[in-house]
């Protein structure tokens, strides 16, 4: 891309708690869009915390952080949260003898520069390091990807004091429990009032989905025309080809985190019904793959869930980093898209499954958002209700389609999918906030 104005290329601040190498599911979407902008030739420069916050807590992925693109600026805000500190040594008395007392004062003195827990002190060190940069190389747009939502404050504070357009880049909702369909806060408390305050300023407002979009619509009618959907994508295609001829038992796989909301109960139950019914089935395997939930800290009910594994032939083979991710595609012949309940949920992985052109199972409500995602993919087996025996269903299905899978039908799956690309998302916001640059120049 051609550089805007007569020598300077725009400048992108990107802030994003959780950047590489941060090792959280959503890590992904802030790495591809600050590589994106890099690659259209923006100078970009991230906002995020220091590398200690996730080796000391959530844990790291450093074959990510090598794939960042070297152009890119990398400014580590200081941050410190109670929720991170692991050392027990550093725990005041009272916090040691009286958690409940002390979490809920610590809850408060959290809120009070921003209303979000854990996060809410990092506002002021984050304006401080937002007005540094613009004054060193001033900034043409601010892109915020929430949440934490206090990811959204440096485009607010260059928008008040030097008129810097805004964008919010919802990766998750902030009032919208986006399993139950609720709003969790009332019109009147800090999080709606900050929420209205920066809708009502952002120069546009992406959502990963048309139905989160639709709700905030709802709630901010008179913003909507600002809204847009960006939806997650896949980065790569992972290298899968059809495996099975005849003889070699099927691999059923899953790859993501694994939280309470996955129902993990009823996937094991209903592979253990498709096993007595389908002989297909009854050799088959799955692999589990990924973090037992999003904190460095094993799901402790799931972990329990893994002991009965073996007897069904199922093995958790723990996390993967993201350049080994197309070996471990490659060692399936149909995938397992289980997921939390509400309409409002899609996952990103639902379009690098796609990617695959590999039978997919849907283990999920069929309202969830996902399937309006895989609504058409050639190999899709979704499930009519999130029951064992429903799900037993779908899985002799997807393995009789396994076995019989031929290279064009992988080929077609692959095709179809291809609309999935995040490229295909990201490109066409890139070039409308390209121009908004350039009329910003035109007229100083």
């Amino acid at each position: 891309m051609a550089s805007t104005g007569a020598t300077q290329p725009p400048h992108l601040l990107y802030v994003a708690w959780g950047f590489p190498p941060c090792r959280g599911s959503g890590v992904y979407r802030a790495w591809a869009t600050a590589n994106a902008f890099a690659e259209q030739g923006w100078k970009v420069t991230v906002l995020t915390v220091p590398r200690e916050t996730f080796t000391l807590s959530t844990g790291v992925d450093e074959s990510l952080e090598r794939t960042v693109d070297p152009r890119i600026e990398i400014v580590r805000v200081p941050f410190q949260a109670a929720a991170f500190e692991n050392d027990l040594r550093q725990w005041s008395r009272m916090r040691a003898s009286s958690p409940e007392l002390w979490n809920t004062l610590n809850a408060r003195r959290e809120q009070r520069s921003f209303p979000e827990r854990t996060y809410g002190p990092w506002k002021p060190a984050l304006e401080n390091a937002a007005l540094a940069v613009h004054a060193r190389t001033p900034v043409d747009i601010v892109l915020g990807s929430g949440n934490p939502h206090v990811d959204f404050i440096p485009g607010h504070v260059l928008h008040a004091q030097h008129g810097v357009p805004y964008v919010m880049d919802y990766r998750d909702a902030w009032q919208l429990d986006v399993f139950s369909g609720a709003r969790t806060h009332r019109a009147s408390s800090p999080v709606a009032r900050w929420e209205r305050k920066l809708i009502e300023n952002a120069h546009s407002v992406w959502f990963v989905n048309e139905a989160i979009l639709r709700w905030h619509a709802g709630l901010y009618p008179e913003a909507a025309e600002r809204f847009r959907v960006v939806a997650n994508g896949y980065d790569a295609a992972p290298e899968t080809e059809p495996r099975h001829k005849g003889e070699a038992p099927l691999t059923f796989g899953y790859v993501g985190t694994l939280t309470r909301a996955v129902p993990i109960a009823q996937l094991v139950e209903g592979w253990r019904l498709a096993r007595e019914r389908s002989a297909t089935a009854a050799s088959a395997t799955m692999e589990i793959w990924g973090h037992l939930d999003h904190s460095g800290t094993p799901n402790e009910t799931i972990s329990r869930q893994l002991a009965g594994f073996p007897e069904l032939g199922i093995s958790y083979r723990g996390p993967v980093p993201k350049k080994e991710i197309g070996a471990v595609y490659a060692r399936f012949d149909a995938l397992l898209l289980a997921l939390g309940t509400g309409k409002y949920v899609t996952s990103g992985k639902v379009f690098e499954y796609a990617a695959t052109g590999l039978p997919i199972v849907s283990v999920h409500d069929p309202g969830n958002a996902a399937s309006d995602v895989l609504r058409g993919y050639p190999a899709w087996h979704p499930v009519t209700a999130l029951t064992p025996e429903a799900i037993a269903e779908a899985l002799v299905q997807a393995a009789d389609a396994a076995s019989n899978q031929q290279p064009r039908d992988q080929d077609t799956a692959r095709r179809w999918a291809q609309r999935f690309q995040r490229r295909k998302q990201l490109d066409p916001r890139i070039a409308e906030l390209q121009e908004v640059v350039e009329m910003q120049r035109a007229r100083s």
